[in-house]
C-alpha cells in the first residue's frame, strides 16, 4: 500500500474514493465537504437527511458521484461524538475505509485531514491513519485454496493546511514501519504449530538477524543445560522438538542506552502432564505471541535505526506431555540458582519466563520487558482487550501506560501485594510456579517472575493473554493474532532513543 501527501482542490482531485471524516456534532457540512456537497448540487446532505445518517464511530455512507466528479465515491466516515475522540478512532476508521474501500472495488483512496481532529497533532493524525488503513486491511490467507486478491493499492492524505509534508511523510513512513512490523508478527503467530517450532523459530530469528545486521546466538539444548536453565529445559524434555534460546541484539554506532525485551516462546502448550482439555488447547499456536512479538519490535528497529541498544530474548520450548516430561512435585532450579516446586506442569511458561529473565538481567541493562501470553486469570480479571501490567518500578510502568494509551494497545496497572506473595511460597523449594489458591493468579505469575529479576533492574511484566489473539476480531483487529503489543514497545524504545522529537 502505497502512501503520499497532497494538496488539491476537491473539484482536482482524481481517485476512486475520497473521504471525509465527520464529527456526530457536525450538523452542517464545511470546507471541502461543503465545497464537494455544493459540486453535487446538494445530493450529499439530501442523502444524508433523508437516510438520517448519523455520524457514530464507523459509520460509513458512500455516495456515488455519477461523473460529476473526478472521483467515483464520496465516503462520508463517522469520528462519533467529539466528547469521546480519542487518536484511536483515527486509526479504527482508517481501517473502516479501506474494508469499504475493498468491498467497492475502490484501490485508490484520499482522505481529507482538514478537519480539526480535536487537540490530536496532524503529525500523530497521519500517522494513525496510516495505522489504521495497514492493520485493517491485514488478512492471514496463506493456507486458502481461493483468495480475494483484491487491495487498496494507495491512500493519499488532502490537506489545503501549511504544514510541512515533508515532516508528514515522516510519521506516514513511521506508521507504516509500525503496523507492518505488527503484522509481520501477527504472520507468525497464526502459523500453526507444525509449521513453527522451535527450530523454525531460530531459523526465522537468524534469517530477520541477516537481513537487518543484527547479532544473534543461538542455543541448543546441551548449551542451554551448561548455563543452568533447569527450568527451562524442564518444560521443553517433553517434546520431540528441541528448546532453542534467542539472543538477538542490535547495537547501533551511537547509543542513549540499553534494554532488554523479552517473549515468551512457546510454540504449543498441551499444558503437559497436567494436560488442557480440548477447548482450552485450542489456539495454543498463540502462546508464541511473546516471542512473535519481540522478533516483530526488531523487524521494526531494523527499519528505523533507533540510537538505543536492544537486546530480544526468548527461550522457545514446546510443552508436550511424554515419558520425558516434568511432573507435578518435580524440583528445578532455575539459573540464578532459586529453586521451583512444580504445582502443576500447565503453568509452564513462567519456568520459562525465569530463566530468561535471569539471563536479561545478567546483561545488566537499563530495564527489562517481558512480553507473554501468561494466564488465563489475566483475561478474567480484564477481559479478552486489555493486558495486565505489573513489575518492580512504578515509573517505567507508568511509561509504558502512557504509551499504550496512545497506541491503543490497551494495558492496565494490576497491584503486587505483599499477602499474594504468601501464596506462592512452597513446602520443599524457594517458590511454587502456581498460587496455592485460584485467586489473583495473574498477580502471583507475575510475583513468581519478580524472583528471577535482578531488583536493581527496573523490569515491566506484560500479561498479553486476553488481547494477543481474538476468535471474532475487533476495530482493526481481524479474527486471529493482533500483533500486541509490537507497537507501544517499539514507541517505548524510539522515545528512549530520542527518536521523536
Amino acid at each position: 500500500m502505497k502512501f503520499d501527501v497532497v494538496s488539491k482542490k476537491v473539484d482536482s482531485v482524481k481517485a476512486d474514493a475520497l473521504v471525509f471524516p465527520l464529527f456526530e456534532e457536525d450538523k452542517k457540512f464545511e470546507n471541502n465537504l461543503k465545497k464537494v456537497d455544493d459540486l453535487l448540487s446538494g445530493e450529499l446532505s439530501r442523502i444524508v437527511k433523508s437516510q438520517k445518517f448519523k455520524a457514530s464511530e464507523g459509520k460509513i455512507l458512500a455516495v456515488p458521484t455519477f461523473g460529476k466528479l473526478k472521483v467515483n465515491y464520496v465516503f462520508i466516515v463517522g469520528l462519533g461524538s467529539k466528547k469521546k475522540f480519542e487518536l484511536d478512532i483515527l486509526r479504527r476508521i482508517s481501517a473502516y475505509t479501506v474494508k469499504k474501500a475493498k468491498e467497492l472495488k475502490t484501490s485508490d483512496v484520499v482522505i481529507d485531514i482538514d478537519t480539526d481532529f480535536e487537540g490530536v497533532d496532524i503529525k500523530e493524525a497521519v500517522q494513525a491513519l496510516t495505522e489504521g488503513a495497514i492493520l485493517g486491511s491485514y488478512n492471514f490467507d496463506k493456507y486458502f485454496s481461493e483468495k480475494d486478491d483484491f487491495k487498496v493499492e494507495s491512500i493519499s492524505f488532502n490537506t489545503s493546511k501549511n504544514v510541512n509534508k515533508e515532516s508528514l511523510k515522516e510519521y506516514i513512513h513511521l506508521g507504516k514501519v509500525l503496523a507492518e512490523a505488527q503484522n509481520f508478527t501477527r504472520d507468525l503467530v497464526n502459523e500453526p504449530a507444525n509449521v513453527i517450532n522451535t527450530i523454525q523459530f531460530a531459523k526465522i530469528a537468524e534469517d530477520l538477524a541477516r537481513e537487518y545486521g543484527f547479532e544473534i546466538k543461538v542455543y541448543d539444548e546441551e548449551e542451554i543445560e551448561k548455563m543452568g536453565m533447569g527450568a527451562y529445559l524442564a518444560v521443553a524434555k517433553g517434546s520431540e522438538n528441541p528448546p532453542r534460546f534467542v539472543h538477538l541484539t542490535y547495537r547501533p554506532e551511537k547509543s542513549e542506552g540499553e534494554i532488554v525485551i523479552v517473549g515468551k516462546g512457546l510454540m504449543f502448550d498441551s499444558g503437559g502432564l497436567n494436560i488442557k482439555t480440548g477447548d482450552f488447547m485450542r489456539w495454543m499456536k498463540t502462546d508464541k505471541a511473546g516471542a512473535c512479538a519481540v522478533l516483530g519490535v526488531f523487524k521494526a528497529i531494523g527499519e528505523l535505526r533507533p540510537n538505543i541498544t536492544v537486546h530480544g530474548i526468548v527461550a522457545a520450548a514446546e510443552n508436550m506431555p511424554s515419558g520425558k516430561a516434568y511432573r507435578p512435585d518435580d524440583i528445578l532450579r532455575a539459573k540464578n540458582g532459586v529453586t521451583i516446586e512444580v504445582g502443576n506442569t500447565d503453568a509452564e511458561g513462567r519456568l520459562t519466563l525465569a530463566d530468561a529473565l535471569s539471563y536479561a538481567s545478567e546483561l545488566k541493562p537499563d530495564a527489562i520487558i517481558d512480553m507473554a501470553t501468561l494466564t488465563g486469570a489475566c483475561v478474567v480479571a480484564l477481559g479478552e482487550f486489555t493486558a495486565g501490567v505489573m513489575g518492580n518500578n512504578q515509573k517505567l510502568i507508568n511509561e509504558v501506560l502512557k504509551i499504550s494509551e496512545k497506541t491503543g494497545e490497551w494495558m492496565w496497572q494490576l497491584p503486587f501485594n505483599d499477602k499474594l506473595r504468601e501464596q506462592i511460597k512452597a513446602p520443599h523449594a524457594d517458590v511454587y510456579n502456581v498460587g496455592t489458591t485460584r485467586y489473583g493468579g495473574a498477580i502471583t505469575a507475575g510475583l513468581f517472575l519478580e524472583k528471577f529479576v535482578d531488583p536493581k533492574i527496573p523490569w515491566v511484566h506484560i500479561d498479553i493473554a486476553g488481547p494477543s489473539h481474538h476468535t471474532s476480531g475487533w476495530y482493526y483487529h481481524p479474527k486471529g493474532a493482533t500483533g500486541i503489543p509490537v507497537r507501544t514497545i517499539t514507541t517505548f524504545l524510539l522515545k528512549r532513543a530520542n527518536y521523536l522529537k
